[in-house]
């Protein structure tokens, strides 16, 4: 009796281990969370609202979703100051740390009338954005329609950080990203909780930043930064390296191929962590280490992926050759993360998914 006692709980221990390590290794898969969109390009959760989603739709809204449902009055209107429509739009949207006390939060949109990059802080009361409290503390002008970068977060640092692309056409014709004297090509960040902050030049020698994270183990910045022709390309910043300046090559490098026959600007040179050719993408979308717990085969690792063909790469974030997950997403405009660490994928076409295994 005691043997095969013995022996029944060897059998329930063994398949308990067994189905732990299946679990463990189960493929992600993307779930839908909610359709319906127009246009959508981010989506994120604010501090201290575990159970709501905001979603930027590009034309100018910011839509609630509550219980797997879009509200239906929107949490900010911009339609009326904003020029929409290929790279330009309603493009960041960021929530303070302290969000949950102030009501304060941040939009990055393409402004009328010139499609200048604006970036504005309103204040949100019983779930809606005050219009009467805009104030806009950025704005710079855009001299071309397409890389307008336009994504915003809070770093570790308690700053508004802020990528701009270089400005537009191909090829940055007038030499912006390795230009100090210009913020278009760079990387900012900005102590909004001053009266008029000043921006600071991070990074320089970027093409078109569409999509960065921090790390919210490590604090090291990811960047998704869109090639020209060739390549595209994955760029690592660790924290321990954020207070010195850095250049990330552009134009002088496309990936870390030489693209042009000129000097490197200031700062020091910091090369791709990873890249890819126009044979498997043509415009990258940066995404975020997960530090979630749904998806175990996932954990560590930075996913990405590509606006056209739509693939998903994901790579250790200690270092370590990508691997391309078996998902994709059709016009893949952003990757979100709940505050829970869980990722989300945005597709352009109007469905917000769900990593789960």
């Amino acid at each position: 009796m005691r043997r095969v006692a013995l022996a029944f709980v060897l059998l329930v221990a063994a398949t308990s281990v067994g189905a732990a390590l299946a679990g463990a290794a189960a493929t992600p898969r993307l779930v839908p969370l909610v359709r319906g969109f127009d246009t959508p390009v981010f989506v994120t959760q604010a501090p201290g609202q575990p159970g709501r989603f905001y979603v930027v739709e590009q034309g100018g809204l910011i839509r609630v979703v509550e219980q797997g449902k879009i509200r239906r009055a929107p949490f900010l209107d911009v339609r009326s100051r904003i020029v929409s429509g290929g790279e330009q739009g309603l493009l960041g949207l960021a929530f303070p740390p302290d969000f949950a006390r102030t009501g304060l939060f941040y939009v990055n949109y393409s402004g009328r009338p010139n499609g200048d990059t604006v970036v504005v802080r309103y204040r949100a009361r019983a779930g809606r954005a005050l219009a009467s409290s805009r104030r806009v503390i950025l704005t710079v002008g855009q001299p071309y329609s397409n890389h307008n970068g336009g994504h915003l977060l809070f770093g570790p640092d308690g700053r508004l950080w802020i990528g701009l692309g270089d400005g537009g056409a191909g090829g940055d014709p007038e030499n912006r990203a390795q230009n100090m004297d210009t913020f278009l090509g760079k990387m900012l960040r900005l102590n909004v909780r001053v009266a008029s902050p000043t921006p600071e030049i991070v990074a320089l020698g970027l093409r078109n930043p569409w999509r960065y994270s921090f790390d919210r183990r490590t604090g090291d910045l990811w960047i998704g930064d869109v090639g020209q022709n060739q390549v595209e390309e994955i760029d690592r910043l660790p924290r321990a390296t954020s207070a010195r300046l850095v250049n990330f090559g552009w134009d002088v490098y496309e990936g870390n191929a030489r693209f042009e026959d000129k000097a490197l600007g200031p700062g020091t040179l910091v090369q791709p962590v990873a890249q890819y050719s126009h044979d498997q993408g043509c415009s990258v979308t940066g995404g975020y280490v997960y530090r979630g717990k749904a998806v175990p085969r996932l954990a560590g690792r930075y996913l990405y992926g590509d606006y056209c063909s739509g693939r998903i790469w994901s790579m250790p974030a200690t270092g370590g050759a990508p691997r391309l997950e078996p998902v994709r997403v059709e016009g893949l405009s952003s990757f979100g993360e709940s505050l829970a660490g869980e990722l989300y994928v945005v597709s352009h076409g109007g469905t917000i998914y769900r990593f789960a295994r």
